[in-house]
Protein backbone atom coordinates (compact mmCIF):
# COMPACT_ATOMS: atom_id res chain seq x y z
CA UNK A 1 0.00 0.00 0.00
CA UNK A 2 1.24 3.34 -0.73
CA UNK A 3 2.39 5.53 2.15
CA UNK A 4 0.45 8.38 2.39
CA UNK A 5 1.81 11.99 2.78
CA UNK A 6 2.48 14.14 5.42
CA UNK A 7 0.68 17.01 3.29
CA UNK A 8 -2.91 14.79 2.71
CA UNK A 9 -2.72 13.74 6.45
CA UNK A 10 -2.71 17.43 7.72
CA UNK A 11 -5.10 18.24 4.88
CA UNK A 12 -7.62 15.51 6.12
CA UNK A 13 -6.98 16.69 9.73
CA UNK A 14 -8.43 20.07 8.99
CA UNK A 15 -11.18 18.71 6.90
CA UNK A 16 -12.54 16.37 9.86
CA UNK A 17 -12.81 19.63 11.89
CA UNK A 18 -16.38 19.31 12.91
CA UNK A 19 -17.36 16.59 11.22
CA UNK A 20 -17.16 12.70 11.34
CA UNK A 21 -16.18 10.81 9.03
CA UNK A 22 -17.79 7.12 8.15
CA UNK A 23 -16.25 4.59 8.08
CA UNK A 24 -14.11 5.62 10.92
CA UNK A 25 -11.86 2.91 11.71
CA UNK A 26 -9.14 3.28 14.48
CA UNK A 27 -7.88 7.28 13.21
CA UNK A 28 -11.28 8.96 13.01
CA UNK A 29 -11.56 8.38 9.27
CA UNK A 30 -8.42 10.64 8.82
CA UNK A 31 -6.20 8.18 6.86
CA UNK A 32 -8.97 7.04 4.27
CA UNK A 33 -9.56 10.78 3.71
CA UNK A 34 -5.78 11.68 3.46
CA UNK A 35 -5.89 8.38 1.00
CA UNK A 36 -8.81 9.73 -1.67
CA UNK A 37 -6.92 13.34 -1.05
CA UNK A 38 -3.44 11.73 -2.26
CA UNK A 39 -5.09 9.89 -5.23
CA UNK A 40 -7.08 12.93 -6.59
CA UNK A 41 -3.56 14.95 -6.15
CA UNK A 42 -1.57 12.16 -7.62
CA UNK A 43 -3.92 10.89 -10.70
CA UNK A 44 -4.51 15.03 -11.33
CA UNK A 45 -8.89 13.76 -10.89
CA UNK A 46 -10.35 16.21 -8.08
CA UNK A 47 -12.35 14.28 -5.67
CA UNK A 48 -15.78 14.77 -6.23
CA UNK A 49 -17.72 15.98 -2.92
CA UNK A 50 -21.41 15.27 -3.54
CA UNK A 51 -24.22 17.32 -1.21
CA UNK A 52 -27.99 16.77 -2.04
CA UNK A 53 -30.79 19.21 -1.52
CA UNK A 54 -34.12 18.93 -1.24
CA UNK A 55 -35.70 22.34 -1.78
CA UNK A 56 -38.91 21.99 0.90
CA UNK A 57 -38.53 25.54 1.46
CA UNK A 58 -37.92 29.08 0.12
CA UNK A 59 -35.35 29.98 2.73
CA UNK A 60 -31.58 28.26 3.52
CA UNK A 61 -30.70 29.57 7.54
CA UNK A 62 -27.25 29.37 9.37
CA UNK A 63 -27.43 25.91 9.92
CA UNK A 64 -27.59 25.01 6.08
CA UNK A 65 -24.13 26.53 6.05
CA UNK A 66 -22.44 24.35 8.66
CA UNK A 67 -22.22 22.07 5.50
CA UNK A 68 -22.25 24.51 2.98
CA UNK A 69 -19.09 25.74 4.80
CA UNK A 70 -17.19 22.35 4.42
CA UNK A 71 -18.38 22.09 0.75
CA UNK A 72 -16.15 25.71 0.40
CA UNK A 73 -13.25 23.63 2.17
CA UNK A 74 -13.24 21.11 0.00
CA UNK A 75 -13.49 23.67 -3.18
CA UNK A 76 -10.61 25.91 -2.03
CA UNK A 77 -8.55 22.59 -2.54
CA UNK A 78 -9.79 22.27 -5.43
CA UNK A 79 -12.28 19.58 -5.72
CA UNK A 80 -15.48 19.48 -7.82
CA UNK A 81 -18.21 20.42 -5.62
CA UNK A 82 -21.63 18.54 -6.74
CA UNK A 83 -25.30 20.15 -5.66
CA UNK A 84 -27.52 17.79 -6.40
CA UNK A 85 -31.13 19.20 -6.77
CA UNK A 86 -33.63 17.18 -5.26
CA UNK A 87 -36.08 17.09 -8.19
CA UNK A 88 -37.57 13.62 -7.88
CA UNK A 89 -36.43 13.19 -4.04
CA UNK A 90 -38.62 16.46 -3.10
CA UNK A 91 -41.44 14.58 -4.24
CA UNK A 92 -41.29 12.02 -1.58
CA UNK A 93 -40.32 14.22 0.95
CA UNK A 94 -36.95 12.92 3.20
CA UNK A 95 -39.03 11.29 6.19
CA UNK A 96 -35.33 11.33 8.47
CA UNK A 97 -36.63 12.24 11.50
CA UNK A 98 -39.98 12.91 11.00
CA UNK A 99 -42.97 11.28 12.95
CA UNK A 100 -45.66 11.59 9.99
CA UNK A 101 -45.52 10.97 6.30
CA UNK A 102 -44.01 14.26 4.93
CA UNK A 103 -46.34 16.40 2.19
CA UNK A 104 -44.49 16.06 -1.49
CA UNK A 105 -43.91 19.47 -3.29
CA UNK A 106 -44.67 19.67 -6.80
CA UNK A 107 -42.49 20.64 -9.80
CA UNK A 108 -42.63 24.34 -9.94
CA UNK A 109 -42.19 24.46 -5.93
CA UNK A 110 -39.00 22.46 -6.40
CA UNK A 111 -37.99 24.87 -9.13
CA UNK A 112 -38.70 28.00 -7.79
CA UNK A 113 -37.40 26.89 -4.37
CA UNK A 114 -33.89 25.70 -6.14
CA UNK A 115 -33.38 28.60 -7.61
CA UNK A 116 -33.79 30.82 -4.41
CA UNK A 117 -31.20 27.81 -2.86
CA UNK A 118 -28.53 28.47 -5.45
CA UNK A 119 -28.82 32.05 -5.21
CA UNK A 120 -28.46 31.88 -1.29
CA UNK A 121 -25.34 29.38 -1.37
CA UNK A 122 -23.84 32.24 -3.23
CA UNK A 123 -23.29 33.66 0.05
CA UNK A 124 -20.63 30.97 0.74
CA UNK A 125 -19.71 29.03 -1.80
CA UNK A 126 -18.37 29.97 -5.31
CA UNK A 127 -21.34 28.27 -7.47
CA UNK A 128 -20.20 29.39 -10.56
CA UNK A 129 -17.70 26.55 -10.16
CA UNK A 130 -20.21 23.59 -9.14
CA UNK A 131 -21.31 21.00 -10.91
CA UNK A 132 -25.42 21.57 -10.68
CA UNK A 133 -27.55 18.51 -10.79
CA UNK A 134 -31.03 17.80 -10.92
CA UNK A 135 -32.03 13.80 -9.49
CA UNK A 136 -35.07 13.76 -11.54
CA UNK A 137 -32.91 13.87 -14.61
CA UNK A 138 -32.25 10.44 -14.22
CA UNK A 139 -34.63 9.24 -11.42
CA UNK A 140 -37.62 9.87 -13.93
CA UNK A 141 -36.20 7.63 -16.60
CA UNK A 142 -35.19 4.86 -14.79
CA UNK A 143 -37.44 1.70 -15.90
CA UNK A 144 -40.19 -0.18 -13.96
CA UNK A 145 -37.55 -3.19 -13.90
CA UNK A 146 -34.67 -0.69 -13.04
CA UNK A 147 -36.42 0.34 -9.99
CA UNK A 148 -37.06 -3.14 -8.81
CA UNK A 149 -33.49 -3.50 -9.22
CA UNK A 150 -32.46 -1.25 -7.23
CA UNK A 151 -35.30 -1.96 -4.85
CA UNK A 152 -34.13 -5.65 -4.63
CA UNK A 153 -30.46 -4.26 -3.64
CA UNK A 154 -31.86 -3.17 0.26
CA UNK A 155 -33.83 -5.39 2.43
CA UNK A 156 -36.67 -4.49 4.29
CA UNK A 157 -34.84 -5.42 7.45
CA UNK A 158 -32.13 -2.77 6.64
CA UNK A 159 -34.58 0.11 5.78
CA UNK A 160 -36.40 -1.16 9.58
CA UNK A 161 -32.80 -0.44 11.13
CA UNK A 162 -33.10 3.27 10.47
CA UNK A 163 -34.61 5.12 13.73
CA UNK A 164 -37.92 7.20 12.73
CA UNK A 165 -39.21 4.08 10.82
CA UNK A 166 -38.57 1.96 13.45
CA UNK A 167 -40.35 4.18 15.98
CA UNK A 168 -43.19 4.92 13.72
CA UNK A 169 -43.37 1.02 13.25
CA UNK A 170 -43.51 0.62 17.26
CA UNK A 171 -45.87 3.19 17.84
CA UNK A 172 -48.74 2.30 15.25
CA UNK A 173 -47.69 5.00 12.98
CA UNK A 174 -48.21 4.19 8.79
CA UNK A 175 -45.42 3.86 7.09
CA UNK A 176 -45.75 4.61 3.22
CA UNK A 177 -44.31 2.55 1.26
CA UNK A 178 -42.91 4.97 -1.07
CA UNK A 179 -40.96 6.52 1.84
CA UNK A 180 -38.97 3.30 1.82
CA UNK A 181 -37.88 4.52 -1.54
CA UNK A 182 -36.28 8.54 -0.46
CA UNK A 183 -33.26 6.56 0.83
CA UNK A 184 -32.62 4.19 -2.05
CA UNK A 185 -33.34 7.52 -4.72
CA UNK A 186 -30.54 9.34 -2.66
CA UNK A 187 -28.18 6.42 -2.27
CA UNK A 188 -28.76 6.17 -6.28
CA UNK A 189 -27.45 9.75 -6.35
CA UNK A 190 -24.55 8.88 -5.58
CA UNK A 191 -23.79 6.29 -8.51
CA UNK A 192 -25.22 8.74 -11.47
CA UNK A 193 -22.64 11.28 -10.20
CA UNK A 194 -19.78 8.57 -8.80
CA UNK A 195 -19.13 10.73 -6.10
CA UNK A 196 -16.53 10.43 -3.87
CA UNK A 197 -17.36 11.97 -0.61
CA UNK A 198 -21.33 12.69 0.84
CA UNK A 199 -21.63 15.47 3.54
CA UNK A 200 -24.48 15.74 5.32
CA UNK A 201 -26.18 16.80 8.88
CA UNK A 202 -25.82 13.80 11.40
CA UNK A 203 -29.83 12.84 10.66
CA UNK A 204 -28.66 11.98 7.02
CA UNK A 205 -26.67 8.68 8.64
CA UNK A 206 -28.63 6.14 7.27
CA UNK A 207 -29.47 7.62 3.80
CA UNK A 208 -25.15 8.57 3.08
CA UNK A 209 -24.09 5.04 4.14
CA UNK A 210 -26.57 3.21 2.10
CA UNK A 211 -25.34 5.82 -0.80
CA UNK A 212 -22.16 3.30 -0.48
CA UNK A 213 -23.83 0.53 -0.03
CA UNK A 214 -25.81 1.08 -3.59
CA UNK A 215 -22.29 2.07 -4.91
CA UNK A 216 -20.70 -1.31 -3.78
CA UNK A 217 -23.48 -2.94 -5.77
CA UNK A 218 -23.32 -1.44 -8.21
CA UNK A 219 -19.83 -2.46 -8.90
CA UNK A 220 -17.82 0.95 -7.66
CA UNK A 221 -14.34 -0.31 -5.94
CA UNK A 222 -14.07 2.60 -3.55
CA UNK A 223 -17.41 3.74 -2.41
CA UNK A 224 -17.59 7.20 -0.81
CA UNK A 225 -17.01 8.29 2.23
CA UNK A 226 -19.54 10.12 4.15
CA UNK A 227 -19.00 13.46 6.33
CA UNK A 228 -21.32 13.65 8.88
CA UNK A 229 -21.77 17.60 10.24
CA UNK A 230 -23.41 18.34 13.56
CA UNK A 231 -27.26 19.96 13.42
CA UNK A 232 -26.67 23.51 14.84
CA UNK A 233 -29.55 24.45 17.46
CA UNK A 234 -31.68 27.72 16.98
CA UNK A 235 -31.32 30.70 19.05
CA UNK A 236 -33.16 28.65 21.99
CA UNK A 237 -30.65 26.12 22.25
CA UNK A 238 -32.50 23.60 22.37
CA UNK A 239 -33.91 22.55 19.44
CA UNK A 240 -32.24 21.89 15.79
CA UNK A 241 -32.03 25.35 13.57
CA UNK A 242 -35.26 24.87 11.62
CA UNK A 243 -38.02 26.91 9.45
CA UNK A 244 -40.42 25.24 11.55
CA UNK A 245 -39.37 26.96 14.30
CA UNK A 246 -39.10 30.72 12.64
CA UNK A 247 -38.62 32.56 16.45
CA UNK A 248 -36.10 30.69 16.64
CA UNK A 249 -34.21 30.25 12.99
CA UNK A 250 -31.63 32.68 11.56
CA UNK A 251 -32.27 32.95 7.94
CA UNK A 252 -30.07 33.94 5.14
CA UNK A 253 -32.53 36.60 3.88
CA UNK A 254 -32.59 37.91 7.21
CA UNK A 255 -31.95 41.60 7.28
CA UNK A 256 -28.23 42.77 8.92
CA UNK A 257 -30.52 44.22 11.74
CA UNK A 258 -32.70 40.92 12.58
CA UNK A 259 -29.38 38.36 12.05
CA UNK A 260 -27.50 40.19 14.22
CA UNK A 261 -30.13 40.58 17.16
CA UNK A 262 -30.97 37.42 16.99
CA UNK A 263 -27.34 36.47 17.32
CA UNK A 264 -26.80 38.06 20.46
CA UNK A 265 -30.11 36.43 21.48
CA UNK A 266 -28.45 32.97 21.91
CA UNK A 267 -27.90 31.77 25.16
CA UNK A 268 -24.38 31.66 26.82
CA UNK A 269 -23.74 28.08 26.85
CA UNK A 270 -23.87 27.42 22.83
CA UNK A 271 -21.00 30.78 21.90
CA UNK A 272 -18.55 28.89 21.51
CA UNK A 273 -20.38 26.60 19.29
CA UNK A 274 -21.96 28.92 16.97
CA UNK A 275 -18.19 30.23 17.11
CA UNK A 276 -16.80 26.79 15.57
CA UNK A 277 -19.97 25.55 13.44
CA UNK A 278 -20.02 28.91 11.90
CA UNK A 279 -16.71 31.31 11.85
CA UNK A 280 -12.88 30.65 11.16
CA UNK A 281 -11.80 30.98 14.97
CA UNK A 282 -9.15 28.23 15.63
CA UNK A 283 -8.95 25.72 18.51
CA UNK A 284 -6.87 27.67 20.80
CA UNK A 285 -8.99 30.86 20.28
CA UNK A 286 -12.33 28.43 21.26
CA UNK A 287 -10.76 26.85 24.45
CA UNK A 288 -9.55 30.28 25.59
CA UNK A 289 -12.97 31.71 24.93
CA UNK A 290 -14.52 28.36 26.96
CA UNK A 291 -11.88 29.09 29.63
CA UNK A 292 -13.07 32.76 30.10
CA UNK A 293 -16.89 32.06 29.99
CA UNK A 294 -15.84 29.25 32.99
CA UNK A 295 -13.98 31.73 35.06
CA UNK A 296 -16.03 35.04 34.67
CA UNK A 297 -13.38 36.54 32.86
CA UNK A 298 -15.27 37.62 30.58
CA UNK A 299 -19.10 38.92 29.96
CA UNK A 300 -20.63 36.90 27.60
CA UNK A 301 -22.10 39.55 25.96
CA UNK A 302 -19.17 40.46 24.44
CA UNK A 303 -18.31 37.73 23.11
CA UNK A 304 -21.64 37.74 21.36
CA UNK A 305 -21.45 41.11 20.59
CA UNK A 306 -17.80 39.75 18.55
CA UNK A 307 -19.69 36.91 17.12
CA UNK A 308 -22.57 38.68 15.56
CA UNK A 309 -20.63 41.04 14.30
CA UNK A 310 -18.58 38.16 12.86
CA UNK A 311 -21.35 36.83 10.92
CA UNK A 312 -23.25 40.13 9.89
CA UNK A 313 -20.24 40.88 8.27
CA UNK A 314 -20.10 37.79 6.08
CA UNK A 315 -23.90 38.00 4.53
CA UNK A 316 -24.25 41.90 4.57
CA UNK A 317 -21.00 43.56 4.58
CA UNK A 318 -19.14 45.68 7.30
CA UNK A 319 -21.07 48.30 6.90
CA UNK A 320 -24.55 46.48 7.46
CA UNK A 321 -22.54 44.61 10.14
CA UNK A 322 -21.43 48.18 11.56
CA UNK A 323 -25.03 49.79 11.35
CA UNK A 324 -26.42 46.41 12.98
CA UNK A 325 -23.96 46.15 16.07
CA UNK A 326 -25.04 50.15 16.54
CA UNK A 327 -28.73 50.05 16.44
CA UNK A 328 -28.60 46.77 18.31
CA UNK A 329 -26.69 49.23 21.40
CA UNK A 330 -29.16 51.85 21.18
CA UNK A 331 -32.31 49.50 20.94
CA UNK A 332 -31.09 46.89 23.83
CA UNK A 333 -28.31 48.47 25.69
CA UNK A 334 -29.47 52.05 25.98
CA UNK A 335 -33.32 51.44 26.07
CA UNK A 336 -33.88 53.32 22.50
CA UNK A 337 -35.86 53.17 19.74
CA UNK A 338 -34.29 52.75 16.00
CA UNK A 339 -34.05 55.71 14.41
CA UNK A 340 -35.53 54.63 10.75
CA UNK A 341 -38.77 53.05 12.42
CA UNK A 342 -41.29 52.71 10.10
CA UNK A 343 -44.51 54.25 10.34
CA UNK A 344 -47.47 52.26 9.73
CA UNK A 345 -51.19 53.86 8.86
CA UNK A 346 -54.26 51.63 10.74
CA UNK A 347 -57.09 52.30 8.50
CA UNK A 348 -59.69 50.45 10.91
CA UNK A 349 -59.65 48.57 13.92
CA UNK A 350 -57.76 45.53 14.15
CA UNK A 351 -57.17 42.48 16.54
CA UNK A 352 -53.41 42.52 18.16
CA UNK A 353 -52.53 38.83 16.72
CA UNK A 354 -53.83 39.81 13.25
CA UNK A 355 -51.84 43.32 13.10
CA UNK A 356 -48.35 41.57 14.69
CA UNK A 357 -48.96 38.57 11.69
CA UNK A 358 -49.56 41.46 9.09
CA UNK A 359 -46.47 43.86 9.88
CA UNK A 360 -44.65 40.00 9.15
CA UNK A 361 -43.82 40.10 12.96
CA UNK A 362 -44.79 37.14 13.28
CA UNK A 363 -45.43 34.35 10.58
CA UNK A 364 -48.38 33.16 12.41
CA UNK A 365 -51.42 34.06 15.04
CA UNK A 366 -49.53 31.13 17.23
CA UNK A 367 -46.13 32.60 17.21
CA UNK A 368 -47.79 35.46 18.35
CA UNK A 369 -49.45 34.03 21.30
CA UNK A 370 -46.07 32.62 22.34
CA UNK A 371 -44.81 36.24 21.92
CA UNK A 372 -47.34 37.93 23.80
CA UNK A 373 -47.18 34.90 26.68
CA UNK A 374 -43.83 35.73 26.79
CA UNK A 375 -44.06 39.20 27.67
CA UNK A 376 -42.62 40.38 24.03
CA UNK A 377 -45.05 42.51 23.03
CA UNK A 378 -45.47 46.35 24.02
CA UNK A 379 -46.92 49.13 22.91
CA UNK A 380 -45.28 52.90 24.08
CA UNK A 381 -43.34 50.37 26.10
CA UNK A 382 -45.84 48.64 27.84
CA UNK A 383 -46.62 45.36 27.65
CA UNK A 384 -49.56 43.53 25.88
CA UNK A 385 -50.92 40.61 27.51
CA UNK A 386 -54.63 40.25 26.40
CA UNK A 387 -54.75 38.32 23.34
CA UNK A 388 -58.03 40.14 22.21
CA UNK A 389 -56.74 43.56 22.36
CA UNK A 390 -58.16 45.76 19.64
CA UNK A 391 -56.05 48.35 17.54
CA UNK A 392 -57.55 50.99 16.58
CA UNK A 393 -56.80 53.85 13.93
CA UNK A 394 -54.92 56.94 14.60
CA UNK A 395 -53.27 55.49 17.89
CA UNK A 396 -49.87 57.35 17.51
CA UNK A 397 -47.84 54.63 19.29
CA UNK A 398 -44.81 52.73 18.92
CA UNK A 399 -45.63 48.82 18.56
CA UNK A 400 -42.32 46.33 19.85
CA UNK A 401 -42.41 43.20 19.17
CA UNK A 402 -39.62 41.12 20.56
CA UNK A 403 -36.47 42.99 21.16
CA UNK A 404 -36.05 44.19 17.72
CA UNK A 405 -38.97 44.96 15.68
CA UNK A 406 -40.68 48.38 16.25
CA UNK A 407 -43.57 50.27 13.67
CA UNK A 408 -45.12 53.40 14.99
CA UNK A 409 -48.65 52.90 14.57
CA UNK A 410 -50.31 56.13 13.21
Amino acid sequence: MTEIRSEFIEQAKQLTRNAEVLPSGNDGGIGELAAKLQYAHDTQKPLRIKLGMDPTRPDLHLGHTVVMRKLKEFQKLGHKIVLIVGGATAMIGDPSGKSETRPALTKEQVDKNANTYLEQMAKVLDVTDAEITNNADWLHKLSFMELLQLAGKVTVAQMMTRDDFAKRYAEGKPIAIHEFFYPLMQAYDSVAIDSDIELGGTDQRFNTLLGRDIQTAYGKKYPQLVMMLPLLEGTDGVVKMSKTYPEHCISLTDSAKDMFGKLMSIPDNIITRYFSLLTDVGKYELETMDKQIETKAINPRDLKMKLAHLITEEYHGKEGADKAQEDFINVVSNKGIPDDIEDIKIDAEINILDLLVKLNFVQSKGEAKRLIQGGGVKLDGEKILDMSLSIPSGLNKVLQAGKRKFAKLV
